[in-house]
């Protein structure tokens, strides 16, 4: 029997977004009117529990809904993407007894909005090392000095979660984790990209801000961990990442679909290029890389949702699906332009705007060389000394 799939996004709503995405990204805007819908449809609630007021969907439920989204607009889907990471390893934790949590869940259900204060430039120990400064206060909560990089939702967040390096003893330096207000933060207004314009992820100044002890939810040693949180944090991110630019394929295969039959050929006695065998063919190999692309991300959220044992090979699957759904996406798009024809290379041309977007992928963690050091340690075991 078919299990039942929940869905908070209407298609209106979807309509209305898409139709404001090309303004805010020709002029470098953030999406106001999108979160404001968004909010009131309560998809930023999308992962709070009922009993708070919540929609409590699944990752897999919100995962389906990210790639609707993302076919609309894949900027607001890529900012609000972060709000969701932020909640979805919360829902998750919280579901399987970590109550340090708890209160990420109650601020989503009052209105608060998340972002992630973590990539650091230079940084390539990304979640196990950082250039942030940690200290720790009387009270037992910490100040963090340092400065963070793609700061998506940088105009509207409310809440921060970030982390940094308390080497206070140097036999035992420590990843601190917590959540801080705008206090002591300054985003700084440089966001101006080749896509993904409207996600405004403006480069973040912590100077001091603050996390009261019962928003520091780790402490963990510096260096590579098998905490509960380390999962949960990659395990939404890497699935929720990828169900973005499987949205942007998706639209793109609808757009290379309706060029095909708009467009007709003279040298076929003005036969529309569905006809077209060479077009046929690159729409299909668009398509069939689509396919794949959308069922290992749901398939991959629903193990997650199931508790799947993957055993070791956990991780090299969710950095692995992080590769494999950007890399896929972007091939999805180059196709399309070719199946579109010479009128998507302009400006204004959606498709243009896709291929811009996608190309954000590659730089989103992990990357694709050490995505390839995970799945290798994975089959091979560690490098030799």
């Amino acid at each position: 029997m078919a299990r039942e799939l929940r869905t908070i996004l209407s298609d209106d709503l979807l309509a209305r977004v898409h139709e404001r995405a090309a303004t805010h990204d020709r002029e470098n805007t953030f999406p106001h009117d999108d979160l404001a819908e968004l909010a009131e449809a309560g998809y930023l609630r999308a992962f709070v529990p009922q009993r708070l007021g919540g929609a409590g969907l699944t990752l897999e439920e919100v995962a389906r809904e990210q790639v609707r989204l993302a076919a609309a607009a894949p900027a607001t889907a890529l900012a609000v993407n972060m709000h969701l990471v932020v909640t979805g390893l919360a829902a998750q934790l919280v579901d399987r007894g970590d109550d340090a949590f708890a209160f990420v869940l109650q601020d989503a259900a009052a209105g608060e909005v998340f972002a992630f204060g973590n990539s650091e430039a230079g940084n390539d120990l990304v979640m196990f090392g950082s250039r942030t400064r940690a200290e720790r206060q009387p009270d037992g909560g910490y100040r963090f000095f340092g400065t963070k990089i793609f700061t998506s939702l940088s105009p509207v967040w409310t809440r921060l979660a970030t982390f940094g390096l308390d080497d206070s003893d140097p036999a035992d330096p420590r990843l601190v984790h917590g959540v801080v207000g705008r206090e002591g933060v300054t985003a700084k207004d440089d966001w101006d990209t080749l896509g993904m314009r409207a996600t405004q992820s403006t480069t973040t100044v912590l100077d001091g801000a603050y996390a009261s002890p019962e928003r520091v939810y780790r402490s963990l040693p510096a260096g590579p961990s098998a905490d509960s949180f380390i999962f949960a944090l990659f395990s939404v991110f890497e699935i929720l990442l990828g169900a973005v630019y499987t949205g942007i394929g998706r639209r793109a295969v609808e757009l290379a679909v309706a060029a095909a039959r708009r467009r007709t050929s003279f040298k076929n006695d003005g036969r529309p290029y569905a006809q077209d065998p060479d077009i046929r063919w690159r729409i299909a190999d668009a398509a069939l890389l689509q396919d794949g692309a959308e069922l290992q991300v749901f398939a991959l959220a629903r193990d997650v949702d199931e508790q799947v044992d993957h055993g070791g090979r956990w991780f090299a699957q969710l950095v692995g699906l992080k590769v494999r759904a950007t890399e896929s996406a972007r091939q999805v798009v180059e196709l399309a332009l070719r199946a579109a024809g010479g009128g998507s290379y302009f400006s204004g041309n959606e498709l243009g705007r896709l291929y811009r977007d996608v190309l954000a992928g590659i730089f989103h963690p992990s990357d694709d060389e050490s995505a390839h050091a995970t799945v290798a340690t994975s089959v091979l075991g560690p490098p030799e000394a």
